[in-house]
């Protein structure tokens, strides 16, 4: 009975903590101000500033698009995992 607690207590913990961090990220819908790709920043046209992550794959950002940003905190700072375009 003990050998399979353990593995079920590990399996618990790990779910949680990955349930966690997804309720943790945010979203935003907007409108692109800026988008720099060098300097790994976004702005929104209501003036909301993200750094993007170093994951961060450009889906073709541009000025006046309207995205959706997936973000979560890092200190001060909002860090845009993901934007999509919308249509």
């Amino acid at each position: 009975m003990r050998k399979l607690l353990v593995p079920a207590a590990a399996a618990a913990v790990l779910a949680s903590s990955a349930l966690a961090f997804a309720a943790s990220a945010q979203h935003t819908n907007g409108t692109i101000k800026t988008f720099d790709m060098k300097a790994m920043s976004l702005v929104l046209d209501d003036g909301s500033t993200y750094v993007l992550s170093k994951k961060f794959k450009d889906p073709g950002l541009k000025a006046g698009e309207k995205v959706a940003v997936t973000w979560d905190t890092s200190g001060k700072d909002k860090v845009a995992e993901v934007v999509k375009i919308l249509k």
